[in-house]
């Protein structure tokens, strides 16, 4: 007889975007007369084309992969050394960071290696997340068995630390010890950035409590504000307590490539049930080596193309399109009415509603009344209700043209989607 993992039945309805998705389906189907119409303004997805660096070199990988001498089958499953070590010194070694080739994991993916990261920690640690989180922090751990049942706003066994206006969404420290902490900024959903001094104090807090802060760090390319560190590790003592995950989707717009990488340092420990500690990084190569068989050559190639002087431009260029689009959505909502947050130091734009008006009551608001997916906040975590968020992802006509809607709108008409 074949059992199942029981802790998929405790997820709650469906993940946020597919239900996104099954919303805009259904209204498609009743409405297709507006399907032209539809703006797509909800999963952070990028619209523009890659960076001609990157396309020139994932055309000459392929032709190396037509010719005999430059033929290449399995490649190492950690990534090619000349992607490691070009992440290794643009990233880090050049802004004064101290990070090894050989601690950079390349893989397809931020999200997946979020994930996969918790085979590698036992079972019964105390978990932190923020709120509003993005979804997969907490439905992973669900997933693994870290959390008790569902129950009105999370799930039990996790410690949430809510993220609102009043802190200005960076969460404060807990009250109590916990062993694993996720960190995302500059933060995915509410477009937070968080100082060099609260990086600091979380760095602090986990060298005391022998705990792992987990580091999202995908968006670190949109960071315009001086002094806003990008990385964890340019605070002193994170390798002692972080791992970090970076992303080439959002300032290489790989999303269809599928191109990540995530830093283990080889001086960072956990600890046995006996209380020996033990180094992360070859659990980490173990893990990669056994259950990952490697980026694909072109997709490296096209990956190292982004650190050449040409791809660093043509990079920039795309963050500053994506952040002027952040801009034109902002002024909207604002001159819509509404408090609006981040879309600053990130692509997106996290707006509070008017008073009483749930989240997915917004959404569909927006779907029905303006013709514009956006992400409800609530889909997020309980501090997400009465949210929603904007993706600055698209197109400039879209921009332009969601802009204009979003600035006509009267938000108090979204009581009747209640």
């Amino acid at each position: 007889m074949a059992y199942l993992n029981e802790h998929y039945a405790k997820l709650q309805a469906g993940y946020l975007f597919p239900e996104i998705a099954r919303r805009v389906k259904a209204f498609n189907d009743a409405h297709p007369e507006v399907a032209t119409r539809l703006i797509r303004c909800g999963i952070g997805d990028v619209t523009e084309p890659l960076p001609a660096a990157c396309i020139r070199a994932l055309h000459k990988a392929v032709d190396e992969m037509g010719a005999h001498d430059t033929f290449r089958g399995y490649g190492p499953e950690q990534g090619y050394d000349f992607l490691r070590h070009a992440i290794a010194q643009h990233d880090f070694r050049d802004r004064g960071i101290a990070i090894e080739d050989d601690e950079i994991f390349v893989s397809d993916g931020s999200k997946c290696d979020g994930g996969h990261i918790l085979d590698i920690f036992g079972v019964g640690n105390r978990i932190a997340v923020m709120n509003p989180v993005y979804p997969v922090y907490v439905d992973t751990n669900v997933m693994a068995g870290n959390t008790g049942e569902p129950v009105a706003g999370g799930y039990e066994g996790l410690v949430y630390l809510p993220c609102t206006a009043a802190n200005n969404f960076v969460a404060a420290l807990p009250d109590e010890s916990v062993d694993i902490i996720y960190l995302c900024y500059p933060n995915n959903p509410t477009g937070a950035v968080a100082t060099r001094a609260q990086l600091t104090s979380w760095v602090k807090y986990a060298r005391e409590h022998h705990a792992i802060i987990l580091f999202d760090a995908a968006y670190e390319a949109y960071i315009l504000t001086p002094g806003i560190p990008h990385s964890i590790y340019e605070i002193e003592g994170a390798r002692e307590c972080a791992i970090e995950f970076r992303s080439f989707s959002k300032n290489g717009g790989f999303t269809g490539l599928r191109c990540a990488f995530t830093v283990v340092p080889k001086n960072l420990l956990a600890y046995t049930r006996a209380g020996e500690s033990r180094p992360l990084h070859p659990l980490w190569l173990r893990h990669h080596t056994t259950k990952f068989n490697g980026v694909a050559y072109p997709v490296q190639r096209a990956a190292e193309a982004i650190y050449s002087p040409e791809g660093r431009q043509q990079v920039d260029a795309l963050v500053g399109f994506y952040m002027e689009n952040a801009r034109l959505l902002r002024e909207a909502v604002v001159a819509a009415g509404l408090q609006v947050y981040g879309g600053v130091d990130a692509p997106y734009i996290w707006v509070r509603g008017p008073e009483d008006i749930s989240s997915w009551a917004l959404f569909d608001f927006l779907l029905q009344d303006a013709n514009i997916v956006t992400t409800p906040g609530s889909g997020f975590g309980s501090a997400g209700e009465g949210y929603f968020r904007i993706s600055a992802f698209n197109s400039r006509e879209r921009t332009q043209e969601a802009s204009q809607r979003l600035a006509a709108l009267d938000f108090t008409k979204a009581r009747q989607f209640a």
